[in-house]
C-alpha cells in the first residue's frame, strides 16, 4: 500500500488528471454537471451516492459511462435493480453445490457484487431486510461472509437510485448512509433540442461500437490514489483538531456549523454524529480535489445533498445555496 511519501510527489498530476477526467465526461451529458461533480467526488472519497428520481434522467447511463471511461472491464460493473423478492444469491453469488457438500457455506462471487470495483442498485429501498443489512455490512465495512468468515469486497464505488425515500424506520440506517442524495430531474423542458440531438449521437455511438468518453484522463489508480493520500493527510499529524486547524479556516467551519444547525433546528432535517463525521471528510477532500488547499465557503455548497426524505432534498438544496449565496446554480 501506498505510503504518503511515496504519493506528495505524484498528488497534483493525479488531481489534475481526476478533473480533466470530470470535465470531459461531461461532454457527453446534458445538463448533469450536479451528478457528475458528485459521483467523481464520490469515487475519489469511496462514499456511496443515491440518486434520486423517475426513471429515463440517465442515472444509470452516468454510472456506466463513467465506468467506461475508467477503462473497467464489464465484468468490473455490477448492476441490478431490486426488489422485496431478490434473494441474496441474486447479488452475492450462489452457493457453491461442491463445497456446501463439504459442509462450507461458500458463495461463487465472479461477476456479482462482492468481486466488481463499480456497482449500480436501482431501486435501493425496495429490497427486503436480508438484502439490507447484508449491504450495511459492505458498505460499513468493505467486507461480507463466506462460510463465517468476514471476506474483503473488491467494491470501490457505488452507486444507488430511487423513486423515492420511504420515511421508515427499518430503513433509516440505509438512508443515512448516502451521506449525499441528489435529484436526478427531468430536462427536456429547458434542453429540449440538446437532450434529442445528445441522445442520438449516444444511439449512434453505440451501434457503431464506440465510446468516445472511454477515453478518460484518469484511471481507476488515480482515483484509489487520491482517496489514500487522503486517509493519510487525514491523520498526518497525530494530534486531534489539527486537520481542522490546517485546512478549514474558522469563519468556514463557523459557517459549517450555523447552516448544520439552521437545518436541524429550522427544518428538522437530522444529521447523524456519523454523518457529520463524514459530511467533514468529504467536504475536505472536494477542496483538495477542486483547488488543491483548504476548505472555502463555496465548498461548504456540498450541505445542499445532505436531506433525508425526498421532500427534503428541494428544500435543503434551496435552503443551503440560499444561506451561502450561492444562487440556484452554486
Amino acid at each position: 500500500m501506498w505510503t504518503l511519501e511515496q504519493l506528495e510527489p505524484e498528488i497534483d498530476d493525479i488531481r489534475a488528471r481526476i478533473v480533466q477526467h470530470r470535465r470531459g465526461l461531461k461532454e457527453y451529458f446534458v445538463a448533469r454537471d450536479e451528478e457528475i461533480d458528485l459521483a467523481i467526488l464520490c469515487a475519489c472519497a469511496q462514499e456511496p451516492l443515491l440518486l434520486v428520481g423517475p426513471p429515463g434522467t440517465a442515472k444509470s447511463d452516468l454510472v456506466v459511462k463513467l465506468t467506461e471511461s475508467l477503462g473497467l472491464e464489464s465484468s468490473d460493473y455490477f448492476e441490478y435493480m431490486l426488489t422485496k423478492f431478490t434473494e441474496p444469491s441474486e447479488i452475492l453469488g450462489p452457493i457453491d453445490i461442491q463445497l456446501l457438500k463439504e459442509g462450507r457455506y461458500v458463495r461463487r462471487t465472479r461477476g456479482m457484487l462482492p468481486d466488481c470495483k463499480v456497482a449500480f442498485l436501482d431501486e435501493i429501498f425496495k429490497s427486503n431486510s436480508a438484502i439490507l443489512n447484508t449491504l450495511l455490512t459492505i458498505l460499513n465495512e468493505r467486507k461480507f461472509y463466506q462460510d463465517g468468515q468476514p471476506t474483503p469486497v473488491g467494491l470501490v464505488m457505488l452507486f444507488a437510485a430511487t423513486n423515492d425515500i420511504p420515511d421508515q424506520t427499518e430503513l433509516e440506517a440505509m438512508a443515512d448512509r448516502f451521506i449525499l442524495k441528489i435529484e436526478t430531474r427531468p430536462v427536456k423542458d429547458r434542453h429540449f433540442a440538446e437532450l434529442i440531438d445528445a441522445g442520438v449521437m449516444n444511439e449512434a455511438y453505440r451501434a457503431a461500437g464506440q465510446k468516445p468518453w472511454a477515453r478518460g484522463a484518469a484511471t481507476l489508480s488515480d482515483f484509489l490514489k487520491f482517496k489514500r493520500f487522503m486517509d493519510l493527510s487525514f491523520g498526518a499529524s497525530r494530534e486531534p483538531g489539527r486537520d481542522r486547524e490546517l485546512w478549514f479556516p474558522r469563519a468556514v467551519f463557523a459557517e459549517m456549523r450555523r447552516i448544520v444547525r439552521a437545518l436541524e433546528t429550522e427544518d428538522k432535517v437530522m444529521v447523524s454524529d456519523r454523518k457529520l463525521v463524514k459530511l467533514y471528510k468529504v467536504i475536505r477532500t472536494q477542496a483538495f480535489l477542486n483547488h488543491g488547499g483548504a476548505v472555502q465557503h463555496a465548498d461548504l455548497g456540498l450541505l445542499a445533498y445532505v436531506g433525508n426524505r425526498r421532500d427534503e432534498l428541494p428544500v435543503v438544496a434551496s435552503k443551503v445555496k440560499a444561506l451561502l449565496g450561492l444562487g440556484a446554480g452554486g
